[in-house]
């Protein structure tokens, strides 16, 4: 090989050398500009944590339910307004704040609202305006019991105006009275706080005021048949499964056969809470198996007269759902607690206002907590908490 040959292999490898040198350079320089741009941890590995569902998992709602919406003409013409309208609002203005606590509230809604443009009526049939619905939901109401027996007080059209009114009151949830077969048998579901809920509302009585033939979902009459098969179309799909029953005997503290019969059967078929109204008095809470049954609320707002009348009960309670690893749930309801609230109003008839039996005194209701004592009796039940008197 010739000393020019050997020069130019020479110049070759020194070439090549130089080139692999400027390469090793450009990939030190990529990797040092890399390793700047992500915090200098370029040779840490990249480790994705997936959290682990705990178990088991709870959920937890709460429940308050007063009785009766009693709107008699002293009532209403206390709400009536310079201007034609009418205001209930402040009638609730004591309440309020505590109804506000809950996740969900119950009150029956006794008198239908058929709206002033049918004419305000009084007992024996009434007819009451929107604005006692209105002063409901802004109190905090979002659960309303439409079956009883003053649905049917002033005819077709009052119901027709009163299912209007509902169905435009957003997160209100009715039941008892609807539009057609078909909204009746649809298994009304809604949820609260991951907790799976219904409510059915009966009658037993009509007042001999029955829907019309072939109109029988205006107002809810109950029967086993139709209790069952209600209850089967909707027991699977929620947690907590409600009825609102209108039964028992008018002015009676004590629950009568018929009421513990219907509780009986509805226990059977599992029912959770059973929330009972008609009465107007005050009546006990008991339990049938697993089944809370709360025979009655009595009155809430009313113009009847007499302090038994005017004494109505709000019940509460804690609603927890229990899921375990393997997606099975149970549900508890315990905190059961009884209050009493009044219906005040002055000698004239004006300024009604409900007021909480603990912010009574002997000026607005004298002998109220000897009369204490005789509800507090009547709920006889160590396992319900009764609100004491401050």
């Amino acid at each position: 090989m010739t000393r020019a040959k050997r020069r130019k292999m020479k110049l070759k490898r020194r070439i090549k050398f130089l080139l692999l040198f400027l390469l090793l350079i450009g990939i030190g320089l990529g990797c040092f500009g890399y390793d700047m741009l992500h915090g200098g941890k370029t040779t840490e590995k990249v480790v994705k944590t997936v959290k682990k569902e705990k178990y088991p998992k709870e959920y937890k709602a709460s429940l308050i339910m007063v009785g009766d919406a009693l709107i008699h003409n002293s009532v209403y013409e206390d709400a009536h307004k310079d201007d034609g309208s009418y205001d209930f609002k402040p009638m609730l203005e004591n309440i309020k704040p505590e109804i506000k606590k809950y996740d969900l509230a119950y009150y029956n809604q006794e008198t239908i609202l058929g709206g002033t443009e049918l004419g305000l009526s009084n007992y024996p049939c009434f007819n009451s305006p929107y604005e006692v619905g209105d002063a409901f939901v802004d109190a905090g109401f979002n659960l309303v019991s439409l079956a009883n027996n003053h649905t049917m007080d002033t005819g077709v059209p009052a119901i027709k105006n009163s299912l209007a009114y509902w169905k435009k009151q957003k997160d209100v949830y009715t039941a008892g009275s609807y539009s057609s077969f078909e909204e009746r048998d649809t298994a009304k579901v809604a949820e609260v706080n991951g907790i799976k809920y219904a409510m059915l509302s009966y009658t037993v009585w009509t007042n001999g005021l029955n829907p019309p033939v072939g109109e029988e979902y205006y107002d809810n009459v109950y029967s086993d048949e139709l209790a069952k098969a209600d209850i089967e179309r909707v027991r699977d799909k929620v947690d907590v499964l409600m009825v609102a029953m209108h039964w028992g005997t008018e002015n009676s503290n004590i629950v009568d056969y018929q009421q513990e019969e219907i509780a009986k059967y509805l226990s059977s078929l599992g029912v959770d809470i059973i929330i009972g109204a008609h009465p107007h008095v005050v009546q006990k809470i008991g339990y049938v198996d697993d089944t809370l049954v709360i025979y009655s609320l009595g009155n809430f707002l009313s113009g009847q007269i007499g302090t038994d009348k005017k004494s109505g009960l709000m019940a509460s309670l804690n609603i927890t759902k229990t899921v375990e690893k393997d997606k099975t749930s149970s549900i508890k309801i315990d905190n059961v607690k009884a209050e009493f609230v009044y219906t005040y109003h002055d000698p004239s008839y004006h300024n009604f206002k409900l007021i909480r039996w603990k912010d009574l005194d002997d000026n607005i209701l004298p002998g109220y907590r000897e009369y204490f004592q005789e509800l507090k009796n009547t709920i006889d039940n160590d396992q319900v908490i009764i609100e004491d008197l401050n």
